[in-house]
């Protein structure tokens, strides 16, 4: 999908690559366009601004342009930074989730899009029930099979939330991928399509207690492409904040 920009979007660009809000509303724009493209309604599309090393100042930025859902990889970075700004807005768990950082992750977090083993879903139920929380959470599975990838085997993935749907705190609500990454975003579209097709099948099933509702996938190189194979959530870091060390 190619994205033609106007003259002075290009200039906004060339004068100003980090402005936050700018940013933002460039993003919205080509996820209205991917959205028609596919005949889908872009309200069932959010953005979730990743923010993995940026700073307070500059997240708070995102907040005031209309950003209503933080992404967060590491447990220890979300709170330090919930401390400081609070919970106007949800914090979703994107990152590898260890079980050992279960108990901060339930208390911390609105959603966990990594759940990727029995064992982490077993830790995260077990410190959901201790707050009294009921946690919204997705299933990541590895479509592509890469081994630097955390996330469930495809073929096992039934069988683990047919087994997280008798957890009584966890409510699964659809699943997350990460494709290998390629400048061509073409050339990993049938991992975001499979796994679109993985919710179908899933939620055809009628498993009590689940619900298919989002397919997290998409970042800032390949968001365009996720969209149009079904994303409901899509991770933006870069495009947002630009280049991070």
């Amino acid at each position: 999908m190619s994205i033609v920009f106007t003259n002075r979007a290009a200039k906004i660009w060339e004068k100003d690559p980090l402005s936050v809000a700018e940013n933002i509303e460039k993003i919205r724009k080509r996820v209205e366009r991917a959205a028609r493209h596919a005949g889908r309604d872009p309200e069932g599309i959010t953005i979730v601004a990743v923010t993995k090393t940026v700073d307070v100042e500059r997240i708070q930025e995102a907040v005031s342009a209309g950003i209503t859902l933080l992404g967060e990889n590491r447990v220890q970075e979300a709170g330090d930074k919930i401390r400081r700004m609070g919970k106007s807005v949800q914090w979703h768990m994107i990152g590898h989730l260890q079980t050992n950082k279960a108990r901060e992750a339930a208390d911390l977090f609105d959603m966990v899009h990594s759940v990727d083993s029995l064992r982490a879903a077993d830790a995260l139920n077990e410190e959901a029930g201790k707050l009294g929380k009921p946690l919204p959470v997705l299933v990541q599975v590895n479509i592509s099979g890469e081994k630097s990838k955390s996330g469930v085997n495809a073929e096992e993935t039934m069988t683990l939330i047919q087994s997280m749907a008798g957890m009584g705190n966890l409510k699964v609500q659809g699943l997350m991928t990460m494709p290998p990454y390629d400048e061509d975003p073409e050339k990993f579209r049938w991992v975001f399509r499979r796994l679109r097709e993985m919710r179908d099948r899933i939620h055809q099933t009628g498993i009590p207690g689940v619900r298919m509702t989002h397919l997290s996938m998409g970042m800032s190189h390949d968001f365009e492409t996720a969209v149009e194979e079904g994303a409901t959530l899509i991770r933006i870091g870069t495009a947002i904040f630009g280049e991070r060390g």
